[in-house]
């Protein structure tokens, strides 16, 4: 790092458990972030200030006017425009010494296949469900954590999964993939903050991996009701039957 780069990254780099070789792991880490929106807006903009080295941002879709309540990362100025495009902007000014990659199409298996190959972490901010399961088995396949956010209405939840950990659960694990009805901030609402919240969660358990420490929420999920200010956190066990991560 340079000495400009050095003072950036200072607060940080101050840290015992950063330091500068941390920083320098964050600095060379690619982070893979799927989903521009609510949860990938705090994503991108925190990863991107702490100096990740590289993002590769999915979505296809363009920005909207009822996305400016809680997708911070886009502007009234930006309406119709691609949200990758968006936030690329955003961030290069915000950071320009990071490396920003956009691909404003929708992802199947030839694309993450490739973003996978290049990824260091991965970060679900999607609120499809089909998606998340296809997140799930690249994570599984190429042993890359996946950090798990959602939040919808005023309830919000976080976890990790690496499969580079033996007794690490899959999504799968947690969820079937059969009879899951996608639950979309359009048709059923959320508080512009629950998003913030989650959003930062997992940039927080981003930044920690790329640094080269653990998550503290791989087997663990977090739940938060907002409405009520009661935070949960329950044991999510591999299943050993997991058509997708047993064996």
């Amino acid at each position: 790092m340079n000495d400009e780069q050095l003072l950036r990254y200072s607060r940080q780099i101050m840290l015992p458990q950063i330091d500068v070789a941390g920083q320098e792991n964050i600095r060379a880490s690619t982070v893979l972030i799927i989903g521009l929106g609510g949860l990938g807006s705090p994503v991108a903009m925190y990863l991107a200030a702490a100096g990740v080295g590289r993002l590769l941002l999915v979505d296809l879709d363009r920005v909207e006017l009822s996305n400016l309540q809680r997708q911070i990362i886009h502007g009234s100025d930006r309406l119709g425009e691609f949200k990758v495009e968006s936030a690329a902007r955003t961030l290069a000014a915000l950071n320009p010494t990071i490396s920003v990659e956009t691909f404003p199409q929708p992802l199947d298996e030839a694309l993450g296949n490739a973003l996978f190959q290049r990824a260091d972490i991965c970060v679900d901010c999607t609120d499809h469900f089909a998606i998340r399961f296809l997140l799930n088995r690249l994570a599984v396949r190429h042993r890359k954590p996946l950090v798990s956010g959602a939040a919808i209405r005023m309830e919000g939840q976080l976890t990790v999964f690496d499969s580079r950990k033996p007794d690490s659960p899959c999504y799968r694990c947690l969820y079937e993939e059969s009879g899951q009805d996608d639950l979309r901030c359009s048709t059923n609402g959320v508080l512009a903050p629950v998003v913030g919240v989650i959003g930062s969660l997992q940039a927080t358990e981003s930044l920690k991996l790329a640094a080269g420490l653990e998550s503290a929420y791989v087997g663990r999920l977090l739940i938060w009701d907002a409405l009520h200010g009661d935070f949960r956190q329950l044991r999510i066990r591999k299943d050993l039957a997991c058509p997708i991560c047993s064996g």
